[in-house]
């Protein structure tokens, strides 16, 4: 029985020990012939060919499949292929001397051949080598056999079996006191596993040098981790102490960190679109601001004052007349009283602070629109079955100091200069001035201040004056409810007709103006009332309606006073030879009120104190009459 020295194997024959040598220790002192990687075996060598130098893997296709190391140093290597291992075998046994990785001569006896084995002292670690340097000269006395001479062999192992005993204990002993597995390491570049630190750091240097040709001067990144240095030698440095705590495998990231980033990408998309939404809301409430009037540009004063300083900076005006203007603009805002300028009138009536007499008449011209509407369906109009018409009202156009957003204001105004002839509310207001569009903004604020609307006065931050704010038909409710006068709101909040019309308003606006009649002698086409006009609201503006015709095949049509119209427009219904053509602006048919909702504000007595409290406080929650 023999017994390797090196691994303490045992072994019969002496032939197979020689290939047990040739196989398991000499063939593990190999090296790579396209670098200088050596000290691994066949396997691990044709392994780190196919994925360290996959390129240039043709070209050493015809190179010898097994390379061995004469040493660190530059010795003589011999490949020897698997078709000439039994060769080597026999020129070992023939006497030749093999210079391995250590070298074995041989020295004959007659029979028994004596091979010493003399390993290069000159490896070390560093120059990759296996640990075959480290065993010291090692002589192996091995018993060769022939077919004639079998028995004879025999009888010498017989012979030999005390002597080889006493070296197979030293064998036994020295292999368990060597570890029997060492630690692996892996290549965090490619898949290579190497039994030595070295050999795996020699190798990462490979990848590495062939990283700094491929990018020249570029930054070099950890393959580990996210760490990127300029230099080769510090990189070197970084992943080895990466390989030194054993976290090749984990150091890229756990999956702790990663659920953690991603829920701190989650909040942070989360906390942008919060602030996308926010600054949106920001924005859709400056435009409604401005839209409304409640963005901080100033009111009427200032609107006034600025739409005159253009007009002297174009030459329009001069500046005599800007400071007359100025002048009197202050002297009524300090009054709270409108200065007429606004308001439609026969050119022969200057005087804006009285009220005219209505009924008086002229060869051209009668004062009044009301008055000239009546003239002209009773002597010129006769397309018609009825026409309703209701008390004598003013018509009031926005002036530059509301262009824009003083409809509402108008409108109230019409309201007011048909109020002021109606005997139903004569004792109201017991000053017959009409108030300008200042004074009706400081009226709603103490409308506000009385309790009515909270809700709408929040809307507003309880401001209006010095404010361009728009108003509707919740504001012209609380106005008359503050000066004791009913009304109610009614609300046609969408189309009852084909093509988005209101056929059912029409219907409401003729029952309400059927409730009585002005005067039995008027011819029965005309019927004037004395009601007040209704106020109608729509998205972005208001208007009033102050008659109602019918024609023959039985469509209605509403008269309507609009504050848009200027002055000049207005005044052509009180002259006869234009009033034909000024009627037709006013008319509006079912066709021409498309918008999606309309609501009607409709005067209908007086309050009295139970009741105007009674208003107050069903105002907190403000409803309309909804039709349908």
């Amino acid at each position: 029985m023999l017994t390797c020295e090196i691994c303490g194997e045992d072994i019969l024959l002496a032939e197979d020990m020689k290939t047990h040598l040739l196989l398991s220790h000499l063939e593990n002192d190999m090296h790579c012939p396209l670098c200088s990687l050596s000290g691994v075996s066949y396997d691990e060598l044709c392994f780190h060919i196919s994925s360290a130098h996959p390129e240039k893997q043709h070209t050493v296709r015809g190179v010898a499949q097994y390379t061995f190391s004469s040493g660190c140093s530059a010795g003589t290597n011999k490949g020897v292929t698997e078709s000439e291992k039994p060769q080597i075998s026999q020129s070992c046994l023939a006497g030749d001397s093999c210079d391995t990785a250590g070298e074995a001569t041989p020295t004959s006896a007659s029979g028994i051949t004596s091979y010493s084995m003399h390993p290069k002292q000159n490896s070390t670690p560093e120059s990759g080598c296996s640990s075959l340097g480290d065993i010291a000269p090692i002589t192996l006395n091995l018993t060769t056999r022939s077919p004639d001479t079998r028995q004879e062999s025999v009888r010498h192992y017989n012979e030999d079996e005390n002597e080889f005993e006493s070296e197979h204990n030293k064998a036994k002993q020295k292999q368990l006191s060597l570890p029997r597995k060492e630690k692996l390491f892996s290549c965090s570049m490619c898949a290579l596993v190497c039994s030595s630190y070295f050999i795996l750091q020699e190798h990462v240097e490979l990848h590495l040098q062939e990283q700094r040709s491929a990018e020249g001067e570029k930054r070099l990144e950890c393959p580990m981790c996210s760490f990127v240095s300029s230099d080769g030698f510090s990189l070197q440095e970084h992943v080895e102490m990466h390989l030194d705590h054993g976290a090749a495998v984990n150091c890229a990231g756990s999956p702790g960190s990663d659920l953690k980033l991603a829920r701190q990408l989650q909040h942070e998309e989360e906390q942008r679109m919060k602030q996308e939404e926010a600054q949106q809301e920001r924005e859709k409430f400056k435009k409604l601001q401005r839209q409304f009037g409640l963005d901080g540009r100033g009111g009427y004063r200032r609107q006034m004052e600025t739409t005159m300083e253009r007009a002297v900076t174009r030459g329009l005006m001069a500046p005599a007349e800007f400071h007359r203007k100025r002048a009197e603009m202050m002297e009524s805002l300090a009054s709270g009283v409108d200065d007429g300028r606004t308001r439609t009138q026969d050119s022969s009536s200057r005087d804006a602070t009285k009220v005219p007499n209505w009924t008086q008449t002229g060869d051209i011209t009668v004062h009044g629109v009301i008055r000239a509407l009546g003239s002209y369906y009773q002597t010129e109009c006769r397309d018609f079955v009825h026409v309703w018409l209701s008390a004598d009202t003013d018509h009031y156009s926005s002036s530059v100091g509301d262009k824009g957003w003083g409809c509402g204001y108008r409108n109230f105004q019409m309201l007011i200069s048909s109020l002021h002839r109606i005997d139903t509310y004569s004792l109201f207001p017991q000053e017959k001035a009409m108030p300008n569009v200042p004074r009706v903004q400081s009226m709603i604020e103490e409308a506000w201040e009385g309790g009515l609307d909270p809700q709408g006065a929040s809307q507003f931050n309880h401001r209006l004056q010095g404010t361009r704010a728009w108003i509707g038909a919740t504001e012209i409710y609380i106005l008359l409810t503050s000066l004791g006068i009913s009304a109610r709101i009614i609300d046609f909040h969408q189309p009852t007709g084909p093509g988005d019309t209101h056929p059912r308003l029409f219907d409401w606006v003729k029952q309400y103006f059927c409730q009585s009649t002005r005067s039995s002698r008027l011819s029965p086409r005309l019927i004037q009332t004395s009601l007040p006009p209704l106020y109608l609201q729509h998205q972005g503006h208001s208007r009033s309606i102050v008659g109602l015709e019918q024609k023959k095949n039985g469509s209605l049509c509403l008269l309507v006073l609009d504050p848009g119209s200027s002055v000049s427009e207005t005044r052509k219904l009180l002259s006869r030879d234009t009033i034909s053509t000024a009627v037709r602006h006013i008319r509006k048919f079912p066709g021409s009120l498309k918008h999606k909702q309309y609501q009607v504000v409709a005067v209908q007595g007086v309050l009295s104190v139970e009741e105007k409290q009674s208003s107050i406080l069903n105002s907190r929650t403000l409803c309309a009459e909804r039709i349908p």
